[in-house]
């Protein structure tokens, strides 16, 4: 069975990740796996990373998964390297198309989990629980 981004893993599994990187000049599937911490891992200063986030949000009345595209463009990352990742997206936004909100980022803390899940919940729109 396949995944939503075409992978030999279940992407619809609780808190799914996946990373695509460049190997020369061709983007591939990195990595794949559940450990948020191994995920971040893969975003580099001197890299462009596409990554694929699903986090559970919602409140005691409701649970939703929700998933964020996230575009990474390190720091140590060159100017033809920035201007490329813009075209370069669409491609990879082919083959992850089913996400809530899209991410750039270029400092480590827009990486945080909490960051990443506040953004998700903002976009999922009214919150009704209680709090608890």
């Amino acid at each position: 069975m396949r995944g939503f981004c075409g992978c030999k893993f279940r992407c619809f599994i609780y808190d799914f990740r996946a990373v695509y990187k460049y190997s020369d000049k061709t983007i591939v599937h990195a990595a794949s796996g559940t450990d948020y911490q191994e995920f971040r891992s893969h975003f580099t200063e001197g890299e462009r990373v596409y990554g694929y986030v699903r986090i559970e949000t919602g409140d005691e009345l409701s649970k939703r998964a929700k998933f964020a595209f996230i575009t990474w463009i390190g720091e140590g990352v060159g100017a033809l390297q920035k201007a490329k990742v813009s075209t370069d997206k669409a491609s990879v936004k082919q083959v992850v198309q089913s996400f809530a909100v899209e991410i750039l980022a270029n400092d480590p803390e827009e990486l945080d989990f909490d960051h990443v899940k506040s953004v998700l919940v903002k976009a999922g729109g009214a919150n009704y629980g209680t709090g608890k």
